[in-house]
């Protein structure tokens, strides 16, 4: 009866409306006062959810992404792809995937890869005669690259939501291959589309504007090596590599480039300081909700459920997904990180799977579920961006979506392309 009353009152909330953290954390005090805890309790675990260090982590992400949004970085990178990739054909739409895939490891955030490269890019493609659904596709399926490309502050969810037993270097080389593995796929995909419409080819500037772009761009890129490279290194902690990140990311955009005004600065101050509230409020109220889970067993049940169906790993790691990719059509994705982590990463390394492939293939589901109603985040903010109808952007995105499912079954079946980079550090 507990757990009924933890799932209703959740659900309940979601449907009506309530942000996913109140729903949370009302359906926790409610399990709670049934089983007769005071619902301070709810409080209490909420509280020590977010006494991790390794959160404080989170801030200088994301904050360190902001600078370099509202920096004109993207500018410079955008200008990079399209020297070395938009002389394909569908040029423009390369140099979208490839400037998020550079984007995404600097920024770390899909929307405000959507709002930095899709303010700059998709106006151009529908000027140089692209459809404005395949502009506004190709930029939304490709910004989750930034979520599996690291640095990634969902990546040190995860990691929390992991118990803090899995390491953060360990995540962020591990989500390098298979976020180019994705955009690859991505990219094949759009190709095959511009050939069919005969979308144009940029000519090609010559390999001296590819070098001076390159050298202009890379300053900027040095943000995400020394973010990952510290923590890799050892130098630094990841929360210590986010401050230096941030740090380097002012200097750079205020001194180096001169495009960061003090407008600008506070502007991503503010975005910075309103999407942290979000996330450790999440983070929070979810402790508390799996916390419940875990004391009604739910984890142990559903094993026991999945293998009831089947006992064939690849089927049940194919249920898995199917179960996170339809949940991610609905909830917020860091909130089922929290959620969903301790409930299915028991039974994957049950079945053999290394913990940390399977937090790169939660993070391609999830970041799938960014693109697809009914929240999709990302379809929702890129339908904006390009003024189009959302059920414009729907009748033509299914190839993009296949291209990703392909890049996440990949990822789902062969170890090697997430642990190959992180097995070197061993």
């Amino acid at each position: 009866m507990g757990l009924a009353i933890l799932l209703g009152v959740f659900g309940a909330g979601v449907i009506i409306g309530a942000p996913v953290a109140f729903a949370m954390g009302i359906a926790a005090a409610a399990a709670f006062w049934y089983e007769g805890f005071p619902t301070l309790i709810t409080f209490q675990r909420a509280t020590a959810g977010v006494s991790v260090f390794s959160l404080l982590a989170i801030p200088f992400f994301v904050f360190a992404g902001e600078i370099m949004l509202h920096g004109g970085i993207a500018s410079r990178l955008v200008k990079l792809a399209s020297a070395i990739v938009g002389h394909l054909r569908g040029g423009l739409a390369m140099v979208n995937i490839f400037s998020s895939m550079l984007f995404g490891g600097i920024s770390g955030s899909a929307v405000a890869d959507i709002s930095a490269l899709g303010s700059l890019l998709i106006p151009v493609m529908k000027e140089r005669g692209y459809r404005p659904d395949f502009a506004v596709n190709v930029t939304v399926t490709s910004s989750i690259a930034g979520i599996v490309i690291p640095p990634s502050h969902n990546m040190i969810i995860f990691a929390v939501a992991a118990g803090g037993r899995i390491s953060v270097s360990g995540l962020f080389l591990a989500g390098v291959l298979p976020g180019i593995l994705m955009c690859v796929c991505l990219a094949v995909a759009a190709y095959i589309i511009s050939v069919k419409h005969n979308y144009p080819a940029e000519p090609f500037p010559g390999w001296g504007v590819v070098g001076r772009t390159a050298a202009d761009a890379i300053p900027g890129f040095m943000t995400a090596v020394i973010i990952v490279g510290g923590t890799l290194s050892g130098v630094f902690t990841v929360t210590e590599s986010g401050a230096f990140g941030a740090i380097y990311a002012v200097l750079l955009t205020a001194f180096y480039y001169r495009s960061l005004t003090l407008n600008s600065f506070l502007i991503a101050l503010a975005s910075a300081v309103r999407t942290t509230a979000m996330v450790m409020i999440l983070i929070a109220f979810a402790s508390s909700f799996a916390y419940l889970l875990a004391l009604y067993q739910v984890p142990t049940k559903l094993s026991m459920l999945l293998v009831s169906i089947s006992d064939n790993p690849i089927m049940i790691l194919l249920m898995i997904n199917v179960i996170l990719l339809v949940l991610g059509m609905i909830m917020d994705m860091a909130a089922l990180i929290l959620i969903c982590t301790p409930i299915f990463l028991p039974i994957a390394k049950g079945l053999g799977m290394d913990p940390t492939q399977f937090g790169i293939m939660m993070l391609i589901n999830l970041g799938l579920g960014l693109c697809t109603p009914p929240v999709g985040t990302c379809l929702f903010v890129g339908c904006a961006v390009g003024r189009i109808k959302l059920e414009a952007a729907m009748r033509t995105i299914w190839p993009f979506y296949l291209a990703i499912l392909a890049a996440l079954l990949l990822v789902t079946y062969v170890p090697g392309i997430s642990l190959w980079l992180p097995s070197l550090l061993n």
